[in-house]
C-alpha cells in the first residue's frame, strides 16, 4: 500500500524551510515549550522503498530536513528501507527485513491497518505520509516542546577488523527505555533498473546500514556504555554517521537522540 503524493506541496514547505524555517506553534496550541535554550533532538525516521513509486518525494523531504531546516531543532533522520516491495520488478539494495519489521512494530502501536510507504515516525509518537508538509510542521511543532534527555556520543574509532567503537551515555530516563545504536550512510544514490521507478536515478540520506540495541536502562537511572558494532564490507568510512537514541518500551516514544559524524581514519 502506498499514497500519491502531493509534489506541490513538498515544495511549498521546502521553500519556507529555505527562507525562514518552520515558526512552532504558540504554546497556548501545543502546551508547555522546551525551555532549555538548546537545540530539540527530534529523531525523524522514514520508511521508505526503490520500489515505491511515491517515495522519492519524501527521500528528497528528507535531505532537506537533514539540513537542519527548523530552528530551535536538531533534526536526527535516518531513512529505513523495508523490504515489502521487491518483489514488483526491482529490489532495493539498502532494504532488509529488520526495517520492515520496525515499521509493523510502529503500524501496531499507531493502530494502522498496515504499514505503507513512504511513511514519516517522528520521535517515535506521530506518524503521516512521508512527504505531506503540514503533518509533518505539526509533528515537528509538538515535538519541539518535549523535554529529552541527554544523549553522547564519543570516542567513536575504527579499527583494524572493522569494528566500531563509541561510548554511549545518557542522562536519568523517566521511564524504562532501551538505547539504539544505528550506522547509517550519509548519502547513496541508485540507478534504478525496474519495477516503479524504472530508469530513474534515487538519492538518499542518512540510509541504515545496521541498527542494533546497545543495551537497556530502568527508570531513573543513566547509561554508560562503550559499544562495538561489526561494520558490513564495503562502506566507505568518510561516508558514515552514527545516530544513538533512547526509545521508551512497550509506547515507543524516543526520549532522545544524538548523531555524530564517523571519523574516517
Amino acid at each position: 500500500m502506498h499514497f500519491l503524493i502531493r509534489i506541490g506541496l513538498v515544495s511549498a514547505v521546502i521553500f519556507c524551510m529555505a527562507a525562514g524555517g518552520l515558526a512552532p506553534a504558540s504554546s497556548a496550541e501545543q502546551g508547555t515549550p522546551n525551555t532549555t535554550g538548546a537545540r530539540v533532538p527530534i529523531l525523524v525516521e522514514l520508511f521508505t522503498s526503490e520500489g515505491c513509486s511515491s517515495c522519492p518525494p519524501a527521500d528528497a523531504f528528507l535531505q532537506k530536513l537533514d539540513r537542519q531546516p527548523l530552528a530551535g531543532a536538531e533534526i536526527v533522520v535516518l531513512s529505513e528501507h523495508v523490504d515489502y516491495w521487491n518483489h514488483i520488478g526491482w529490489k532495493d539494495p539498502y532494504s532488509a527485513r529488520q526495517y520492515s519489521d520496525r515499521q509493523r512494530t510502529y503500524a501496531n502501536r499507531f493502530d494502522l491497518g498496515s504499514p505503507y510507504t513512504p511513511q514519516m515516525v517522528v520521535d517515535g509518537d506521530k506518524e503521516f505520509v512521508g512527504s505531506d508538509p503540514e503533518l509533518a510542521k505539526k509533528a515537528f511543532d509538538w515535538a519541539l516542546t518535549a523535554q529529552k534527555i541527554t544523549v553522547r556520543l564519543s570516542a567513536i574509532s575504527i579499527d583494524a577488523g572493522n569494528t566500531l567503537h563509541a561510548r554511549i551515555e545518557t542522562g536519568s530516563v523517566p521511564s524504562d527505555a532501551e538505547v539504539m545504536v544505528a550506522i547509517a550512510l550519509s548519502h547513496a544514490e541508485s540507478q534504478v533498473l525496474g519495477g516503479e521507478n524504472g530508469g530513474r536515478t534515487l538519492t538518499h540520506t542518512a540510509v541504515v546500514r545496521t541498527m542494533v540495541k546497545a543495551g537497556m536502562v530502568r527508570r531513573g537511572q543513566s547509561f554508560a556504555q562503550d559499544a562495538q558494532i561489526r561494520l558490513e564490507p564495503g562502506l566507505t568510512r568518510d561516508n558514515l554517521r552514527l545516530v544513538a537514541f533512547v526509545q521508551q518500551l512497550h509506547q515507543g516514544k524516543v526520549l532522545g537522540a544524538a548523531v555524530r559524524p564517523v571519523p574516517a581514519n
